[in-house]
């Protein structure tokens, strides 16, 4: 839209921002796969309340744990941190700041970002997919993994992606992250997973994947709605 219908309409209306990566996903992902998964999010999140708005996502984030992966690309975690406080700043003409990631690296830097911005006078939510209390369903309770696992590549087979090549997914570290977590911190995913992958994609489906997107749809639809309504 022009800029005249979002000042119009925009002062009653909720801006959701997706927030990604551009980081490796294994051999088998896009390296967009994080900012894809947010933007659906955000997008089924706009689809069911009418007064939430979909903004363009930001595509970079914390990734230095996937440094040395060709293709990925990480801002930083402060550089993030400021990007996020100075755009929730400039977002003045919404009723509030909605941010929807897709990152775990982007959780502590998105966190500080929104205390800095609800400290400030703003309304704002941030948010993060987690494993769904009781799991979403059979196929996908025994199979929650880390990265460019069972759970992106299912949710990436739902979502219909044409750049996802099964045939190359394969195992990597299956390990719990609590025990790769000084190895990931010393040394970053490439220490514990030469092929990038923290679980197991082999086996992924796409009616998994519709299990995992509606549980994550469903639990950001009810953190919306609370804290819209002031909870």
């Amino acid at each position: 839209m022009a800029w005249p219908a979002a000042g119009e309409k925009g002062g009653a209306a909720y801006l959701a921002v997706p927030l990604g990566a551009t980081e490796q996903h294994g051999a088998h992902l896009p390296l967009a796969t994080d900012t894809r998964i947010a933007t659906a999010l955000v997008a089924r999140l706009a689809e069911q309340r009418p007064d939430v708005w979909a903004a363009p996502a930001l595509p970079y984030g914390a990734s230095g744990e996937h440094a040395g992966f060709a293709g990925t690309l990480s801002i930083g975690r402060d550089a993030l941190e400021s990007v996020l406080v100075e755009l929730g700043r400039s977002a003045n003409h919404f009723a509030g700041l909605i941010l929807v990631n897709g990152h775990g690296g982007n959780a502590e830097p998105l966190a500080r970002a929104a205390a800095t911005l609800r400290a400030e006078g703003r309304r704002c939510l941030a948010w993060s997919p987690s494993r769904p209390a009781g799991a979403p369903g059979p196929a996908a309770a025994s199979r929650w993994d880390a990265h460019g696992g069972f759970v992106e590549t299912s949710i990436a087979l739902a979502l219909g992606w044409p750049d996802v090549d099964v045939a190359l997914a394969a195992p990597g570290n299956v390990a719990p992250l609590g025990e790769l977590a000084s190895a990931l911190r010393a040394g970053g995913v490439a220490a514990v997973s030469p092929g990038g992958v923290l679980g197991d994609p082999t086996g992924a489906n796409p009616e998994a994947g519709q299990e995992f997107l509606d549980a994550f749809s469903a639990d950001l639809d009810r953190c919306v709605g609370q804290w819209i309504a002031g909870q």
